[in-house]
């Protein structure tokens, strides 16, 4: 990996850590989330193209390997380079430069994702954009909704729970009473009377005419 350390020097604004273990590597790249990974594919007793599978979507995938047979193999598991040892830098930055198109659009898709999984809700005369990711559950008081948040905070907004509840994606959250709508994600466990929230532990209390629901989010379980 020398080579390719001096050639990531050369390219610059490259931050590079290399493991010679394929078990900590791996327990790294799950802890860092690098934007791009460059893997071997034969390494003592293990396999890259078994390693690329486990990799986090997130990562931009280069294969640096001797052994050009297993090119077909690498592009099946996403690859978007494969570096045949040995290579040159020019080589090498053209590889790097296929790695930040895809980390660009990859960023591109993320934000857009993530900008329509927003709940916008007014609160003192100002729209304000809620993360629906974030939400533990939604309460009804009179004609508010309270949306409560898993980072602790809360925020109040003038609208009818009914309303809130036809904005959120479907599947994704479940009325437990005419007060309460809460993330199925969010459940840690239930009863015949309540449900348990993660994180907190708050309990909530399920309505009578709610309690079919908590049958079908059983069966999801």
């Amino acid at each position: 990996m020398e080579i390719v350390r001096r050639y990531c020097e050369r390219s610059g604004g490259i931050e590079l850590q290399t493991y010679s273990s394929p078990r900590s590597g791996m327990q790294r790249i799950r802890e860092w989330q690098p934007d791009v990974v460059l893997l071997d594919i034969e390494m003592s007793g293990t396999s890259g193209i078994e390693l690329a599978r486990q990799l986090p979507t997130s990562c931009c995938l280069i294969f640096t390997t001797a052994y050009a047979q297993y090119a077909l193999e690498g592009f099946e598991v996403n690859a978007v380079d494969f570096l045949h040892k040995p290579f040159f830098y020019e080589r090498f930055e053209r590889a790097m430069q296929k790695a930040r198109q895809w980390v660009r659009m990859h960023d591109l898709l993320r934000t857009s994702e993530s900008a329509v999984r927003q709940l916008l809700l007014k609160s003192d005369y100002k729209t304000i954009s809620v993360s629906i990711d974030t939400i533990l559950y939604i309460e009804s008081i009179d004609n508010y909704v309270k949306v409560h948040l898993a980072d602790g905070t809360s925020m109040l907004s003038k609208i009818p729970l009914h309303i809130v509840e036809g904005q959120l994606p479907q599947g994704e959250f479940i009325r437990i009473h005419r007060s309460f709508l809460v993330a199925r994600c969010r459940i840690a466990r239930f009863s015949k009377t309540e449900i348990i929230l993660e994180k907190d532990g708050k309990a909530l209390p399920i309505g009578r005419k709610y309690m079919d629901n908590l049958k079908l989010l059983k069966l999801r379980k």
